[in-house]
């Protein structure tokens, strides 16, 4: 079967509000907000949106609010040709809102109202969706939707990539274990791979013999360790005049499967999440300075 599609995006779209302060208050205590605005967010669209950018021809499940094809998000998917025919509608919701916050140090706190996201629990897996693709990315979501959608993909012999992401909490051991078991590449930053090595209490090549056999561990600006084999790839991070790290991670995995799903290394594919990734801290947004292939492809000559 021809694939028409290169990557399909599962979990939220979301509407980001992106909040500056100084720094975290204590329970009951209050904290100036120095800056705060809206943008087109959400992990799983976010790595369409990127991968689009990229060149990849993306597809996207999310479950929305009922006007969400009258926004001007829904808009700014089409332009860049998304297919979004396997969104899940729900009526009389809305679209999730995430409220995340970044103090001084870059540390970051979320809240996230699920809103439409509640759809994904019952919501049908789209398997015609994932027979269309090359490569399914599992991102922040509903945990045994993932886990049914890993599971399709799995049978029919699809690469899956995961990021539970800051959702991570809300998959038990064994659901974690289940979604790792037909899992290809397993992306996280340094405290969710943490946790889970914790939780599941293994080791990295532990992990790997759960399922992955591909393990990204972003550590920010200290750059990204992939793990392969027997092997430890360090990528460093381009330095970059950092205004905002929200999205950092979703672009670093659109980035990197850009290059992996067009046959290029492990190295030659983290190299490249990490220079697309260092578009996106220069603005604030998750998807405000997305590059097009061409800028990526030259910044990343110009580093490494």
């Amino acid at each position: 079967m021809v694939k028409n599609r290169d990557l399909l995006a599962i979990g939220h779209s979301a509407h980001d509000y992106i909040i500056r302060v100084p720094e975290f208050p204590k329970a009951n205590f209050a904290a100036p907000i120095t800056d705060m605005k809206t943008f087109n967010g959400g992990a799983a669209a976010n790595v369409a949106c990127v991968g689009a950018k990229l060149g990849l021809k993306t597809s996207l499940v999310s479950a929305v609010g009922g006007d969400f094809k009258k926004s001007e998000y829904y808009e700014h998917m089409q332009n860049l040709g998304i297919d979004t025919d396997s969104l899940i509608i729900v009526p009389g919701e809305k679209t999730p809102t995430a409220f995340v916050m970044t103090d001084d140090n870059d540390d970051q706190i979320s809240y996230f109202y699920w809103g439409a996201a509640c759809g994904f629990e019952d919501a049908k897996v789209p398997t015609s969706a994932i027979k269309n693709t090359e490569a399914i990315h599992l991102a922040t979501g509903e945990p045994s939707y993932n886990w049914r959608c890993s599971e399709e993909a799995k049978n029919e012999d699809i690469l899956v990539s995961f990021d539970p992401g800051q959702d991570l909490g809300m998959y038990d051991n064994k659901k974690l274990t289940d979604v790792l078991k037909n899992t290809t590449i397993l992306f996280g930053n340094h405290h969710e791979i943490e946790r889970i090595l914790v939780a599941l209490e293994v080791d990295l090549q532990g992990l790997r013999e759960l399922g992955p056999k591909i393990i990204v561990k972003t550590c920010g600006a200290q750059g990204s360790e992939i793990y392969s084999n027997e092997d430890k790839i360090q990528i460093d991070a381009i330095k970059t005049e950092a205004v905002d790290p929200t999205g950092a991670g979703d672009s670093y995995r659109a980035g990197f499967l850009s290059r992996f799903l067009n046959g290029e290394s492990i190295e030659e594919s983290a190299k490249f999440a990490s220079t697309v990734s260092s578009f996106i801290i220069e603005h604030q947004g998750c998807q405000t300075n997305m590059p097009s292939f061409d800028e990526a492809f030259e910044r990343m000559n110009e580093f490494y």
